[in-house]
């Protein structure tokens, strides 16, 4: 693992996102809480939270982090695809982008599981760090 007993304390903000695609049936599915297993989005929220909580168990070399907040957004963009965003946040020495990327992830493959009876040709796409802030290197934004 990478020293990081010198770096400061800091407020640290990782901001990634994450889509997944699916036949419109399956999502009209979703939105009217007929899934088989239950609140799909409802269970796919905990699973990112839990999954964020995990990051240094799943992701070799990162840093256990012990994380301050962590949200997780969907929305519905489009009649196929539900986008999802997750914020993770700490006050520590290294950065919680793994957390947040990890936690955009189970989200999606939360859904997919979900749903994969109904419709296994589902998608996941576009996983990637939207916004970094805190510590040595600052404020960095993904370009559009």
């Amino acid at each position: 693992m990478v020293d990081v007993g010198d770096k400061s304390e800091t407020r640290r903000i990782a901001r990634a996102a994450g889509s997944i695609r699916m036949q419109p049936q399956t999502l009209a599915l979703i939105l009217q809480g007929d899934a088989k297993k239950g609140d799909v989005l409802g269970i796919a929220r905990i699973a990112a939270i839990q999954g964020s909580k995990r990051t240094s168990e799943l992701i070799p070399l990162c840093h256990p982090i012990a994380l301050t907040k962590v949200g997780v957004e969907f929305e519905i963009a489009g009649p196929d695809t539900i986008h999802c965003t997750v914020t993770a946040e700490t006050v520590g020495r290294t950065g919680v982008e793994m957390e947040a990327l990890t936690a955009t992830s189970v989200a999606l493959l939360t859904i997919y599981d979900m749903c994969k009876a109904v419709d296994r040709g589902m998608t996941i796409t576009d996983v990637r760090l939207l916004e970094k802030q805190g510590g040595k290197s600052g404020h960095w934004l993904a370009e559009k």
